[in-house]
């Protein structure tokens, strides 16, 4: 069984998975998984048609949203991670070959409808110190301007209160 970190109450990560994962992972109460790995990455990798089907036969949905570190911060990788997470019911599991990559694309389609401070706290208290991507996640918070981005994603922070 991969390391599961939740980010959110709906959203985690892992490391890579093999295939005794996916029942396990329905059976954990997740309903979908996001894979962030590029079919071939590296020898031992599940391609995203063997985890679709493995998904499919234990009962998840499940999206492929590709990215290597030098595309993780491109409009289709958050676009496409922003798609997955609107459109699928959670929790919801993303994994890389450690986590790490899924919880940036997590953070950088977040911070297109989310407050970057909400994005990097609720990354902090699931014990991830993200703020070294504090002003990636502002561009991204910019680009909302014009990407048109209307989803919004699950923080796990508190919410400012309406002014009186």
């Amino acid at each position: 069984m991969p390391k599961i970190q939740y980010v959110t109450p709906h959203f985690a990560v892992s490391d890579a998975l093999t295939p005794d994962d996916f029942p396990a992972l329905a059976a954990l109460g997740f309903k979908a998984v996001v894979s962030n790995l590029p079919d071939g990455e590296y020898a031992d990798q599940l391609a995203g048609k063997q985890e679709a089907a493995l998904s499919w036969r234990a009962g998840l949905k499940f999206r492929h949203v590709p990215t290597t570190k030098h595309d993780v911060l491109t409009d289709d990788v958050i676009e496409g991670m922003a798609e997955a997470l609107s459109s699928l019911q959670g929790p919801v599991l993303a994994h890389c070959r450690s986590g790490t990559r899924s919880a940036i694309v997590w953070a950088a389609a977040s911070a297109r409808s989310q407050p970057v401070d909400c994005v990097l706290e609720t990354l902090a208290k699931a014990s991830m110190d993200f703020d070294f991507l504090r002003d990636d996640l502002e561009a991204q918070a910019d680009r909302r301007r014009w990407v048109g981005t209307h989803q919004t994603l699950d923080c796990d922070c508190e919410k400012p209160a309406a002014a009186a």
